[in-house]
C-alpha cells in the first residue's frame, strides 16, 4: 500500500532541520549534562492559578464536546483583546479558537490556498511553514530576507515572486531572528498584498515579546482588515504551550467557513482549557509582561556579554524569546558550529540553516533557562567562537 505524496512529501525530500537538537535529546538521555538552548520553550511551568481554574473547569464538567468555534466567552475575551491592542473592530465573529498557533497556521493556509496554489513566506522561518503549506497542498515559496537588512524583508523582493502566488506568511516579533518588522517593512508588505491580490497570514504569537519598538499588526493598516488572517496563541503570552489553545483572527465569511474545517478536522478544543485561557486572558496585560519579563532580562545579559568580544555578532533583538548571532568570521557554517559546540561543550543551539538559507552562517540561541546558567553558557560560546577566528 501506498502512502499519499502530500504525507510522504511534508518535508520536501530534506530535513526538518532538528538534527542538532535530537543529538543533544539522545545524549541527555544516555546521561550527558547538555545546556539546551534550542526551543522555545519557557524555564518557568504554566502558572498555579490557570492550571487550578483549568482544574475546577474540568471538575465542573466541562469535559464534553466544546463549542468547535470556541466558548463564546473566550471568544470575545480574544476579539476584545484584539480591539484593544489594534483599534480594529473586532467582534466573536472575527475569531476561531484552535489547538494551538500551529493548527492555526495550517487551517489558515487551507482557507485560502488550494492545491497547486503557491504559498509566500520569508526566509529565515520557524521550521513549520513549508511542511505546513505543503500539507495542505500549496506550494512552498521562500522568499529570503537579508542579513544586511537586518532581516527586514524587502517588498521588492516578495514582489519578484508575487504574481500568481495566493498568500504571504509573515511573522513579527519573529522567530528565529528575533526582529520585530518596522513600519516603513509592514506598510510596503500591506501595499504588496494589495496590489498582488494577496491574503496575509500574519503569526503574531510573540506579541507580548517586545523589547524595542513597538509590535505592529498588519491587520490594523489600511484596507487590510479583510485580507488578512491573524495567527495568535497563549502558548508563548501565558508560558501555556502544552495546553495547546490558540487563535485565528479574521473576516467573518473566513472564521464562518474555518469553523466548518475545524467542524470536520480537531473538533475544537477541550472547554475546561478555553476556561482556563479566559481565566489566564483576564488577568491583563500586567501577567503577560510578567511572563515575558525573562527574556528580556537575558536579552540585557547578552548584550553585556556580546559587546565584550568581536567573534560573534547580534542580530538585533528587538523581541521574541530568541537570539540570531552571526558566527560567519568563524568560517564555518551554523550547522558544523552547533554540532561542533556541542560535541565539545555540550551546549545545544539551533543552526541558523535549520531556519532557511537565509539564516546561513547564524545560529539560534533560546533564552529559556536560569540566568547565570544562561550567561555561563554564552560566554563559552563567545570564548569557542573567538578561538576559531584566531
Amino acid at each position: 500500500m501506498q502512502l499519499s505524496s502530500r504525507i510522504t512529501d511534508l518535508l520536501g525530500g530534506g530535513s526538518d532541520g532538528w538534527g542538532v537538537f535530537l543529538k543533544a535529546r539522545q545524549m541527555m538521555g544516555d546521561g550527558v549534562p547538555v545546556t539546551e538552548l534550542t526551543i522555545g520553550e519557557h524555564d518557568i511551568r504554566t502558572a498555579a492559578p490557570i492550571l487550578q481554574e483549568m482544574h475546577r473547569a474540568a471538575m465542573a464538567g466541562h469535559t464534553g464536546y466544546a463549542a468547535v468555534p470556541g466558548t463564546d466567552s473566550l471568544r470575545d475575551a480574544v476579539a476584545a483583546r484584539v480591539q484593544e491592542r489594534t483599534g480594529v473592530p473586532t467582534t466573536r465573529d472575527n475569531v476561531l479558537i484552535t489547538p494551538g498557533g500551529q493548527a492555526a497556521l495550517f487551517a489558515a493556509h487551507a482557507a485560502v490556498c488550494d492545491s497547486g496554489d503557491t504559498a509566500l513566506y520569508i526566509d529565515p522561518y520557524y521550521a513549520t511553514y513549508p511542511g505546513t503549506i505543503r500539507g495542505v497542498g500549496a506550494v512552498p515559496q521562500p522568499v529570503q530576507a537579508r542579513a544586511e537588512d537586518a532581516f527586514q524583508p524587502r517588498s521588492e523582493t516578495i514582489a519578484a515572486v508575487a504574481s500568481g502566488a495566493k498568500s504571504l506568511l509573515i511573522n513579527s516579533p519573529n522567530n528565529p531572528t528575533g526582529v520585530v518588522y518596522s513600519r516603513a517593512t509592514l506598510d510596503g508588505i500591506a501595499q504588496l498584498c494589495i496590489d498582488y491580490d494577496l491574503w496575509l497570514i500574519s503569526d503574531e504569537v510573540y506579541d507580548t515579546q517586545v523589547w524595542t519598538g513597538e509590535h505592529l499588526s498588519p491587520r490594523a493598516l489600511p484596507d487590510m482588515a479583510q485580507r488578512t488572517l491573524v495567527v495568535g496563541s497563549m502558548s508563548k503570552s501565558h508560558a501555556m504551550t502544552g495546553s495547546r489553545c490558540g487563535w485565528i483572527v479574521g473576516p467573518a465569511e473566513a472564521i464562518e467557513h474555518l469553523t466548518n474545517l475545524a467542524t470536520h478536522t480537531t473538533y475544537g478544543v477541550p472547554g475546561y482549557i478555553q476556561d482556563a485561557a479566559l481565566f489566564a486572558l483576564s488577568k491583563g496585560p500586567a501577567f503577560e509582561t510578567e511572563i515575558a519579563a525573562p527574556f528580556e532580562r537575558r536579552r540585557g545579559l547578552a548584550q553585556d556579554i556580546l559587546a565584550g568580544q568581536n567573534a560573534v555578532s547580534l542580530v538585533p533583538a528587538d523581541g521574541a524569546m530568541y537570539l540570531m548571532l552571526d558566527i560567519r568570521s568563524t568560517g564555518m557554517t551554523g550547522e558544523a558550529f552547533a554540532h561542533a559546540l556541542l560535541d565539545q561543550h555540550h551546549i545545544a543551539v539551533m543552526p541558523g540553516e535549520s531556519f532557511g538559507a537565509a539564516a546561513a552562517g547564524h545560529i539560534r540561541v533560546a533564552m529559556t533557562i536560569e540566568d547565570g546558567e544562561f550567561s555561563k553558557a554564552l560566554s563559552t560560546l563567545c570564548k569557542y567562537a573567538d578561538g576559531l577566528t584566531a
